[in-house]
Formats: C-alpha cells, structure tokens, sequence
C-alpha cells in the first residue's frame, strides 16, 4: 500500500491542520484561515449542543457551548474567520432562541416570558401563536426580544466578540 502524504497542489485548494489558504488581494500575500470542512464540523457540534430534545439545565448548556467555542475560536485565531463567525453566531443565537421556546411549554409560560423581557402584549400573543413551530416562532419579532445581550447576562459567549477580543 502506497500512501503518500505530501501532494504538489494550489494553496487554494490546500487544507493543512483545519486550515486553509487564501490570497490577500491588497498585499498579495498569502494568509490563512479555517478550512471550509473544519466550520462545517464546528457548526455540526453546535448544533448537538443546541438539540431541543437535549434535556439539561440551561446553565449546563451554555457551559458546554462556551468551551466548545473557547476552543475553537483560540485554535483558529491567526486565521481570518470574522464573516464566518458572524453567520455562525446569528445561527447559534436562533438556535438559543428555540431552546428557550421550547423550555417555555405553554400558551401561557411564552406570552409571560416574552412580556418580561419587554416584549408588548400584542407581540407576544402573536409569537405565542406559532406554538410549537419553532423555526417559525425564533423568526418573530417577539422572539428577537431574547437578543444578544441577555443571552450574554445568562452567560453565553458570542463567538465573534471573543474572536475580536
């Protein structure tokens, strides 16, 4: 059995520790960043963590979500990953956003919970109304109230503020 483990191959093309390679039009130098297959697996592992039918308390989860995200963001670091973990993070924060839902049960568990967070009486009965549609309940504007920053005061990390920091 022949396996050879070097290749001659374009840069592009080149995926070399999870990383792969882009040229800098400005510089023309050329830098590196996440491979497309390693996001792709850090979004599967998200996903996991963010399953509905995952029964664990919320503060277990986001714990387990911070060191996956830690770990990720600290390895990838020198490389140029800022739209990738915007994306990312809209989509994990829509994701919390349905977990929540889910944990609220009932008509009226969602509507209280939304009026807490701010959320006018009217948006909140219409939110209430998609039940258990939850891609299209985390889509309303009612839902939009849970943002970024209490997912933040509950202590959930956005990837792209800790990249940035």
């Amino acid at each position: 059995m022949n396996v050879t483990k070097s290749k001659v191959t374009k840069p592009t093309k080149l995926k070399y520790l999870g990383f792969g390679f882009w040229k800098d039009n400005k510089d023309g130098r050329w830098k590196a960043k996440p491979h497309k297959d390693s996001i792709e697996r850090f979004k599967r592992k998200l996903k996991q963590l963010t399953k509905r039918s995952w029964s664990v308390t919320m503060d277990y989860r986001i714990m387990r979500l911070n060191h996956v995200i830690r770990g990720w963001v600290n390895y990838f670091r020198m490389g140029n990953m800022k739209e990738a973990l915007k994306k990312i993070d809209k989509h994990l924060r829509t994701r919390m956003r349905i977990v929540i839902w889910k944990q609220w049960k009932t008509r009226e568990k969602r509507i209280w919970g939304l009026r807490k967070l701010g959320a006018p009486m009217w948006m909140a009965k219409q939110s209430a109304g998609f039940g258990n549609h939850y891609q299209a309940a985390a889509k309303t504007t009612g839902l939009h109230h849970i943002s970024k920053e209490i997912l933040a005061r509950r202590g959930l990390l956005s990837c792209l503020d800790y990249y940035l920091n």
